[in-house]
């Protein structure tokens, strides 16, 4: 199938009970068993739910893998992967990343003897340098979360491959519509559901997507016995958003390449970060993995003002301050003083992501609409 059709139809049935086309909402904790361990292939709603496992059957489709597991969380995937390793392990992530996962890793998980490498990874020699006896994982984002950069999953996939080592790639930016991590060599891919594959502001959720029976196994039993499951009104909600993926993401990438444009050519805006620039660094990787290039833009000011971000931001009308990214409506955030406030001041400013950087999540509404409200926000400066 090609993608709009899996997205309306991969793993989805009729309901065989009534007929119904849309999947419904098994509110349910328990299932009734005829006899001990005589059951329909339902015990418990923590560790299986009919609604999440189409759910999690169709994200599997989309990804072009053959286990797909949903969590409470796009965080509560993440902790789920981390638990696959022990003390003394280590972990290479990309140095550029949200500040939720950099949160977990150095607070959470480094108490626990695990340790992380922040590194680079456009230069994906600087990740192998890095690998020794206790590598077990490699973290990537792609695009990466504020700053845009592209890391080559298929080079990653070949360290990764060489050396016996997992790599894991958080595909929330791009979505199974613009890139497939799997298909380049990644063993895992991590959604943050409420963002894109959701796609309307309405649902809170994570998803692993997996090829292989071995780690699929490991990673549901460490779901089933952490419990951070989502309930079937989140998986219903997600089911029904994804039917419009790809034509929101079509709308979203037309939207960006508008909106980049016009940053880069407005007299008060410094850089622009958006990897559909041929100037972009390791554009040609990203015409290479990606389908499109997406609508998360981020840019900074001239003279690289915090009061004038503020400013910028709190004059915006369509673009919303608020946290988050990838519902239909636009919005814009300071990811310094925001999403990535939890990461040290220093750590941000060698990545690039400096005081006056503000993050657009272009949403699908009108192009025109949306550069009149960035031209009245950018008077503010």
């Amino acid at each position: 199938m090609k993608f709009g059709t899996k997205a309306i139809h991969a793993g989805i049935k009729p309901d065989p009970s009534t007929g119904a086309i849309m999947t419904p909402i098994f509110q349910t904790s328990t299932y009734v068993q005829k006899s001990p361990g005589d059951h329909k292939g339902f015990e418990y709603s923590r560790t299986q739910n009919p609604t999440r496992q189409v759910l999690e059957r169709n994200l599997a489709a989309l990804e072009n893998g053959n286990h797909g597991l949903c969590f409470g969380s796009g965080m509560a995937a993440i902790d789920c992967i981390l638990k696959l390793l022990k003390p003394g392990d280590e972990v290479i992530s990309t140095n550029d990343l949200y500040g939720g996962t950099y949160r977990i890793f150095t607070k959470v998980f480094s108490k626990y003897g695990i340790k992380f490498h922040f590194v680079n990874m456009e230069d994906s020699t600087q990740v192998e340098s890095l690998i020794n006896k206790n590598t077990k994982l490699i973290w990537a984002e792609t695009p990466t979360n504020p700053m845009m950069n592209i890391i080559d999953i298929r080079a990653l996939g070949k360290i990764s491959k060489k050396h016996g080592v997992l790599l894991g790639v958080d595909n929330t930016f791009a979505t199974p519509f613009l890139q497939n991590p799997l298909d380049d060599g990644a063993d895992i891919v991590m959604h943050s559901v409420t963002k894109y594959l959701a796609g309307h502001s309405d649902v809170v959720m994570g998803a692993i997507v997996v090829k292989e029976d071995k780690l699929a196994e490991e990673l549901a039993f460490m779901q089933n016995s952490c419990g951070a499951v989502p309930g079937p009104q989140d998986c219903f909600l997600v089911l029904r958003g994804i039917k419009t993926l790809h034509l929101r993401m079509e709308r979203h990438s037309q939207n960006g390449k508008t909106i980049a444009a016009y940053l880069k050519n407005h007299p008060k805006v410094d850089k622009v970060y958006w990897p559909g620039f041929e100037d972009h660094p390791n554009h040609s990787i990203a015409r290479r993995q990606m389908r499109d290039f997406g609508g998360m833009i981020s840019f900074t000011l001239i003279n690289n003002r915090l009061e004038d971000a503020i400013k910028v931001l709190e004059k915006f009308k369509v673009f919303v301050l608020a946290e988050s990214l990838g519902g239909v409506e636009s919005l814009c955030g300071h990811p310094a003083s925001m999403t990535h406030a939890s990461i040290p001041r220093e750590e941000r400013e060698k990545v690039g992501l400096s005081d006056s950087l503000i993050r657009l999540s272009v949403g699908i509404e009108d192009a025109e609409d949306l550069k009149k409200d960035i031209s009245k926000a950018l008077e503010a400066v």
